[in-house]
């Protein structure tokens, strides 16, 4: 098994200022890892923060923040002060999110994504250093800045990642790669890519989970989340690259504007693949099987029914539950 086990924060349910005894004791339960991530709930730094004093003995890392939404000097700077906060124990995830959250949601152009991202690493590798910063990127230049509170410890970048271009750029400009909605034998595809450049690079991967739940109610939620989420056009692509063609009847309901067609269309077996249901040991199990194809640190993001108490998922997905 992996020596690191994550899980995503905050959890649901609870208010954030309420929830510092569950911070306090996934320790305990043997996680180590808190990763957040950013969308229309908390943003991605503030849960972090109070985990550092919370569970001090927990890494934390962003999964992820994106490189949109926040200018390049204000995302060095936020980052800087997460390090700053828990000296070698965060990493800082970045990656392009989507369309939806950066045009339709932020009103900013989703425009050459590659690029933006790979101007974002190479601004945060010297920024987070001190050093000034002059330079003209593809996507943005910067006249000038420097860091004003630099961490003892610079924070590894990881870059989220789905097909090959944005997967070898983690792997060679960033220290690694973040992977989302994938199936464990999915990971042995898209893991070689990004350890071309190196046995050290990190692969942290979310997956999914709907512990303790009847199968049919689980795969009811697991659909709900596919539709959700696959029918965005990066996440498509991407399985679309994988070879997913059982998603070809959803994806063309989706474009007729069928959604309930589209919710049907999605078969078990690929909710099955994508999403992590069953009873807490086996759901473990399937985790392991994640890790055992190539990830390093897998993050669990439980999608249960609402009203579900977040404390008895926290311990029934823990390495030691």
């Amino acid at each position: 098994m992996t020596e690191r086990w994550g899980i995503t924060v905050p959890f649901e349910g609870v208010p954030l200022t309420g929830q510092r005894a569950l911070f306090e004791s996934l320790p305990d339960l043997g996680y180590t890892d808190a990763w957040s991530s950013e969308a229309n709930g908390t943003d991605a730094f503030t849960p972090l923060a109070l985990a550092s004093v919370w569970a001090p003995r927990l890494r934390l890392g962003t999964a992820i923040v994106p490189v949109y939404t926040r200018g390049p000097a204000t995302l060095a700077m936020s980052a800087a002060t997460m390090a700053a906060a828990a000296p070698g124990r965060f990493v800082l995830g970045v990656g392009t999110s989507s369309n939806v959250i950066v045009e339709r949601w932020n009103s900013l152009p989703f425009e050459e994504p590659y690029k933006r991202v790979r101007d974002t690493v190479r601004f945060l590798r010297q920024a987070l250093t001190g050093e000034k910063v002059r330079a003209d990127y593809d996507t943005f230049s910067v006249r000038g800045f420097t860091l004003g509170a630099v961490p003892e410890r610079v924070p590894p970048v990881l870059v989220a990642a789905l097909r090959p271009g944005m997967l070898r750029l983690a792997g060679r400009e960033a220290d690694g790669a973040i992977l989302n909605w994938l199936s464990a034998e999915d990971v042995r595809t898209v893991a070689p890519i990004v350890r071309e450049f190196g046995d050290d690079k990190e692969i942290v991967a979310r997956i999914f989970a709907v512990p303790d739940t009847d199968a049919d109610t689980a795969r009811g939620i697991g659909r709900w989340a596919i539709s959700a989420y696959l029918n965005v056009p990066v996440y498509r692509a991407f399985h679309e690259w994988l070879g997913r063609e059982e998603l070809g009847p959803m994806w063309k309901a989706w474009e007729e504007g069928d959604r309930k067609g589209a919710l049907a269309a999605i078969p078990d077996s690929v909710v099955d693949e994508l999403v992590v249901h069953g009873p807490a040991g086996y759901c473990r199990e399937r985790i392991g099987a994640y890790v055992e194809a190539g990830v390093d640190t897998p993050v669990i993001a439980p999608i249960g029914p609402p009203g579900t108490d977040p404390a008895a998922v926290v311990r029934a997905l823990a390495p030691r539950g």
